[in-house]
């Protein structure tokens, strides 16, 4: 399915609410077509992101903080300046062990987000 909606061209953090998506976690989409998506997720120190998988390749970078990170069987301490990717359908999820922001790009679109906050 193709989404025809597309972002505005600029972004900006201060005009943009936060969704909260779980116990400690926020998050913005910064901006979107049908072929890609950028996200900031917000988490609070101890949060989860649980174990899942989608369709979706991502890539994440760690704007801030630390956090444990699991990729199918491997597990690995990441912190700010690091990045992640995850192939399609890989299980994957996070631990915030220092209170900070993920920067995920998804390709294609996350519809099930455009759902979630009405865009």
């Amino acid at each position: 399915m193709t989404y025809l909606a597309k972002s505005n061209l600029f972004f900006k953090e201060e005009e943009t609410q936060w969704e909260v998506v779980g116990q400690g976690v926020q998050r913005q989409i910064v901006g979107f077509d049908d072929r890609v998506m950028m996200v900031n997720v917000k988490f609070d120190k101890g949060a989860i992101g649980p174990l899942h998988n989608h369709h979706h390749t991502q890539v994440t970078h760690i704007a801030a903080g630390k956090f444990e990170v699991t990729i199918e069987d491997e597990t690995r301490i990441l912190k700010k300046g690091d990045s992640f990717y995850i192939p399609s359908d890989k299980i994957h999820g996070v631990v915030c062990l220092e209170e900070g922001m993920l920067i995920d790009v998804f390709s294609p679109i996350r519809e099930d987000f455009m759902k979630k906050t009405n865009i």
